[in-house]
């Protein structure tokens, strides 16, 4: 399967977009590669342009100004979209720092191709739609997470939600997006492994 033949197929699953629907946008994506480390978008520039990630996985985090502290926001993995979201849907500069934790692949649009589709197509539309609910829920999820859920309960969430992660990125960052400290996070794998 081509990269676009699986952004064809998660563009299907996730907003029910057809053959023709996705024909439309067929030149408005475009492949991009990062190394690990690279930057999908800095903090304080405007993110013009919405990612789905064909191999790899990416980070938003904010550096607190009095430690030098690095805390990570949100991860993003394979076969899902990175993107700025508030910062891409209103134009305005963005709060965090997006980078590659792995070497990575995407394929991307830019915002004003995507508005383009929105005005041809009510099938995009309903993607955008589904798109900023996703982007709201992701978020949501995050906040909730930190105020109802134990670390336990955010580690196995984690699990569900991005599988693959614990085989590619280093431990550090998924204390710090789980907002725990490693021995922590081992006593968790320990005791989830010994279940």
């Amino acid at each position: 399967m081509t990269e676009i033949d699986k952004l064809a197929f998660a563009l299907y699953h996730f907003a029910g977009l057809s053959e023709e629907d996705f024909r439309l946008s067929e030149n408005f994506w475009f492949p991009k590669e990062y190394k690990k480390g690279e930057f999908y978008n800095l903090q304080g520039n405007v993110c013009s342009y919405l990612g789905f990630i064909v191999d790899g996985v990416f980070r938003s985090y904010v550096i607190n100004g009095d430690t030098g502290e690095e805390k990570n926001v949100f991860l993003y993995s394979a076969n899902g979209f990175v993107v700025s979201f508030k910062s891409f849907l209103n134009q305005i500069p963005c709060d965090y720092f997006t980078q590659a934790l792995t070497n990575a692949s995407i394929i991307f649009i830019r915002h004003a191709d995507l508005i383009s589709l929105y005005q041809q197509s009510h099938q995009w539309e309903k993607f955008g739609r589904l798109l900023a609910q996703a982007a709201f829920n992701v978020t949501m999820t995050r906040v909730e997470g930190f105020l109802l859920k134990s670390p336990e309960e955010r580690y196995l969430d984690l699990m569900k939600e991005h599988p693959d992660i614990f085989s590619n990125v280093p431990l550090y960052h998924i204390s710090s997006y789980l907002g725990i400290q490693g021995p922590s996070l081992s006593r968790i794998r320990k005791k989830i492994s010994g279940k």
